[in-house]
Order: C-alpha cells, then structure tokens, then sequence
C-alpha cells in the first residue's frame, strides 16, 4: 500500500512567527496515518525541521543541479539534506515559467537530489491553452519522460499534477479531468519503470486544494495526496486536509 502524503508548499512566504503553524499541526496529527511534509522558504528550513520533531517532514522547494560552485543565491541538495530537509520539490510550474527551466533542468536536479539522499516531488502540469486544446495528456507525458531521471524508486519519487490554470485561482478540474491525468500517470510510470516502482510511486493532486474540496479529490483513482499551497500557510485549513486525507 502506498501511504499517502499531505504536502504544503509555504512558496516565498512565511517568517520565525509562521512557525507556530508547525506547532499547530504538529500537536493537532502527532501519530497521523498519513505522511506529513511542508517545504518552507530556504530561510526557515533548518528552524522548522526542529519544531517539527517526527511529525513534519522537511522539504526544499527547489535545489541546483550542482553540489557546489559559483552560483550566487542558489541552493545545492546536499545543503537541503544539511538543513534538514529530506524531500525537495522540483519543477514547479513557477518555476518552469519564471525561470524557464526546462525538463531538463528538471532532470539534472532531481539527479544531484537522488544523489544527496532526497526523494523528490516532481511537478507536472498543462496550461489552460493546452487544456483547451486537449493536448493535456500529450503535455504530461513529455513532462514525465523528460523531467524523471532513470535512477528513481517508489520510496525516492512523488509525482505532482498541478494544473497551472488551478494553482491559486480556485478554479480545479472535474474529478474526472483530474482522474483521467491521475490514471495517466500511474500508466506512463508502469510502462516506464515496471509494476514495482509504477504501483507504488505516490500521486499528488496539487491546485486549489481546500478544506471544503480536500475529500472529494482525495476519493479521485490514483490520488495518493495532494500538494497544497496557500492553505497549508494556516492551520485551521491544512489541518482539516490532513484529516481527510487520513479518512479516504
């Protein structure tokens, strides 16, 4: 069985006083039934990692596919594993966009992050002209062959979906868009990696995720959690997600 995860994405948000969120959830899910991870800003990472104990794991929300070297204001994987971090999101959609990487970049840092002893949650994700044009599945799939490295496992990937027309807009798919994508997934990965990594691999849901929609997504085929941003920044709204997510 694969055990599934709720994870926050805190983005360029959040300072010391955010951390009570950590203490929050921490007191409110200690023993839960599912995973728990949350990828603050670089800045909080190592304090955040002490006040989440065993509860909350730590995660980057990007890294350098280098380990060191000239590159004034980026982040190797194995300072994030230094830090504390033991997952890091890669190939977000703002990141593809603002700072253009490509499947790539995508690639060579989840090799450096394999590399450093960090899983990784890989985002992929159509716009809403693809949508339209329903090359949605077409978008995925090249997403996937080009941003997943060779060397990955069940245990070392998570896949995202993130619709980028759904991030932070309140807008989501249809369970069946988002099921159709999930069901996708899961096959390209099969096909790719055999039954064992493909099966076991987790699949996140990520767009607009929200207390009052958390369970009916979560009931969504191949919907192992989801990647949550602005409401994992409180914990009145992440904590109610956790909770279905444990009750799916």
């Amino acid at each position: 069985m694969r055990r599934k995860l709720a994870a926050g994405n805190w983005k360029m948000n959040g300072t010391a006083a955010d951390l009570a969120v950590v203490e929050d959830i921490c007191k409110a899910h200690k023993g839960a039934g599912v995973d728990i991870l949350i990828c603050p800003p670089a800045t909080l990472l190592s304090r955040l990692t002490d006040a989440a104990g065993d509860v909350i794991a730590a995660g980057g929300q990007d890294c350098h596919a280098k380990d060191s070297g000239a590159h004034t204001g980026d982040i190797a994987a194995g300072m994030l594993a230094d830090a504390g971090a033991t997952y890091v999101i890669l190939g977000h959609s703002e990141r593809r966009e603002d700072h253009e990487e490509t499947d790539q970049d995508v690639r060579e840092k989840a090799k450096a992050a394999l590399a450093a002893g960090l899983k990784v949650v890989i985002c992929v994700g159509e716009s809403l002209e693809e949508r339209e044009a329903a090359n949605t599945l077409d978008i995925i799939s090249g997403q996937l062959a080009g941003s997943i490295p060779d060397a990955v496992t069940g245990e070392t990937l998570v896949v995202a979906y993130e619709p980028i027309w759904a991030i932070g807009t309140g807008k989501i798919p249809t369970l069946d868009q988002i099921g159709e994508v999930h069901d996708f997934i899961r096959a390209r990965l099969e096909e790719r990696f055999g039954a064992g990594v493909g099966r076991s691999t987790r699949i996140l849901y990520g767009g607009s995720v929200k207390p009052g929609n958390a369970a009916e997504i979560f009931a969504v085929s191949n919907v192992d959690g989801a990647l949550v941003g602005g409401a994992s920044l409180k914990a009145a709204d992440f904590s109610p997600i956790i909770s279905a997510l444990e009750d799916s």
